[in-house]
């Protein structure tokens, strides 16, 4: 079960060789069970958005010399004769597919405040 297609994927973003295509595959259905857990019921379009969204940072975090800075990094730092290097991740891991608040927030998930108290189930 996939919400996108490669094709879906390298639209805007770019042409993904063969390998990458594959690879890009495998994600996408990765991805659709991370949209799933956060919401099944979400419209198919945002559950495609979301999709291409996680895959494309994840195709970013794996390619050399392409990006200079993982996608998805809220801050980083760069040295150059010591050869250190440092980033803070905004919402996962370089390695990882997850959503961001604003991938969240179209799946319906994000920032809702609530509670449920199971002892007003007691009293009806």
């Amino acid at each position: 079960m996939k919400y996108a297609e490669v094709s879906d994927v390298e639209a805007g973003y770019r042409k993904l060789d063969a390998e990458e295509s594959e690879r890009c595959d495998a994600l996408l259905e990765e991805a659709a069970v991370v949209v799933d857990a956060f919401n099944a019921e979400a419209d198919d379009d945002r559950k495609k958005l979301v999709s291409c969204r996680m895959v494309r940072r994840q195709m970013d975090a794996g390619s050399q010399g392409a990006v200079s800075f993982p996608t998805g990094a809220s801050q980083g730092s760069a040295s150059a004769m010591g050869y250190s290097q440092t980033w803070t991740m905004s919402g996962g891991s370089v390695g990882e597919l997850y959503l961001s608040k604003l991938e969240k927030q179209l799946l319906g998930a994000g920032s809702k405040i609530g509670a449920r108290s199971p002892v007003e189930d007691l009293a009806t």
